[in-house]
């Protein structure tokens, strides 16, 4: 299905997520032509993409034809606070403000706009840049039902997508799949260094990690089983898996350690949004 905006959209930021969202948006047939990207600096990576398709990169935007569609917040949230109120004067009566910023909260956004204006917060993650990621969105009340399609569609070019009615809950989600890819990233470094205390040579002990993580990943992304399933399937009764079980499971093993990592980055969610 065609990608298309009933108007252009302005991407502020064109850095590693704001460059895998575009790049989707423009594999899903979206005309480049109606396409705006504010970014002082953008990576090389970006450069090459944003030359390919005939796309600008500004360094600033302080006035277009027409109010844009989508005015999309893609830069690092230490500074949103510069980049966005010269942007948030470009919007419309129907622009939708769209943000992957970690820790900004939609009254952030609602205090530079226009009343009615339509916010809709993000959090994604990084598996993003390979069109894996899990997006939780939540919208304001003002926005519509066409352009919470409109985000959604956008969004959806990174990967899966799920909307949540009370924004509190973005702390949490950002503690769990925001986070979540360096917990799984530092699960294989842990395993590939048990496995050089066990005996094995460096390089196969991270080859034998990362192969690991990464087709149990697949797996279960594939199967229609939950993942308790899967794992009690590579259990046989007191066999190896089990007894590394033990370990693991153990009342101060690594459930325990999970929940306090999540606590630890959703209270620093919530500190980074007051």
């Amino acid at each position: 299905m065609t990608l298309a905006l009933d108007g252009s959209l302005l991407l502020a930021g064109a850095g590693n997520m704001g460059q895998a969202l575009l790049a989707g948006w423009l594999e899903r047939g979206l005309d480049p032509a109606r396409v705006i990207v504010q970014d002082p600096s953008p990576p090389p990576s970006a450069k090459a993409l944003l030359g390919r398709h005939g796309i600008a990169a500004h360094a600033a935007v302080a006035a277009l034809p027409e109010p844009p569609a989508v005015l999309m917040m893609a830069v690092k949230p230490q500074v949103m606070d510069e980049v966005f109120p010269p942007l948030a004067r470009l919007a419309g009566p129907h622009t939708v403000v769209l943000s992957i910023a970690a820790g900004r909260a939609i009254a952030g956004f609602e205090r530079h706009l226009a009343k009615n204006t339509g916010v809709v917060r993000s959090m994604p993650n990084t598996p993003a840049s390979i069109g894996r990621g899990i997006t939780v969105a939540v919208a304001n009340a003002h926005v519509t039902a066409a352009q919470r399609a409109t985000c959604d569609a956008l969004l959806r070019a990174a990967g899966e997508v799920a909307w949540v009615g009370d924004e509190s809950l973005l702390d949490a989600v950002t503690a769990v799949s925001g986070s979540g890819p360096a917990y799984v990233f530092y699960l294989a470094e842990c395993l590939a260094e048990a496995g050089v205390k066990a005996g094995l040579e460096p390089q196969l002990a991270r080859k034998l990690a990362r192969w690991t993580v990464a087709g149990a990943g697949e797996l279960l992304h594939r199967s229609e089983l939950g993942a308790d399933v899967l794992r009690q399937n590579v259990t046989s009764p007191n066999g190896t898996t089990y007894a590394a079980l033990q370990v693991l499971m153990a009342e101060d093993g690594l459930a325990k350690l999970m929940r306090e990592a999540v606590d630890a980055a959703a209270k620093r969610s919530r500190e980074l949004a007051s």
